[in-house]
């Protein structure tokens, strides 16, 4: 298990590609990528977390999701600071020896990340900054685990 918690940009192919080696006993390894949307003329994000707390939390639900799915390996890489759009903000990576498990496991993952991993986002656009609030559509997709 993997959790990383940083400011700066990522290699997306390349940290697929290292988590993809794996432990040749894995089927499966599937990957998401997030990244900044830039619609309504945001012209950049602003992410807070509080160190310690925040990877502790992600470590906990990786190890949730290790106890629902039989996970080889999970992946966790979240960024904070100042981002613009386009910038990659996360990456979730799961391996089983199974698809159903790996896809499960990281839709699960990426669920939690939206709606209640402790990070806080500032969205600023033309009409100043906001605070970026929990959309029910989240929380729906979290619901149904």
């Amino acid at each position: 298990m993997d959790i990383r918690v940083q400011p700066d940009p990522f290699d997306y192919g390349a940290e697929s590609a290292r988590f993809a080696q794996g432990d040749g006993q894995s089927g499966a390894v599937v990957t998401f990528l997030g990244l900044v949307r830039g619609t309504g003329g945001l012209s950049r994000m602003e992410i807070e977390h509080y160190p310690g707390m925040t990877e502790r939390a992600l470590a906990a639900i990786a190890g949730d999701a290790s106890a629902r799915w039989p996970l080889s390996d999970v992946l966790i890489i979240h960024r904070f600071g100042t981002l613009a759009p386009g910038d990659p903000i996360m990456m979730v990576a799961t391996a089983s020896r199974h698809r159903q498990a790996a896809f499960e496991a990281a839709e699960f993952l990426m669920d939690y990340l939206k709606s209640r991993a402790p990070f806080w986002k500032k969205e600023f656009g033309p009409d100043g900054a906001e605070w970026v609030a929990a959309k029910d559509d989240d929380e729906t997709a979290l619901a149904r685990w």
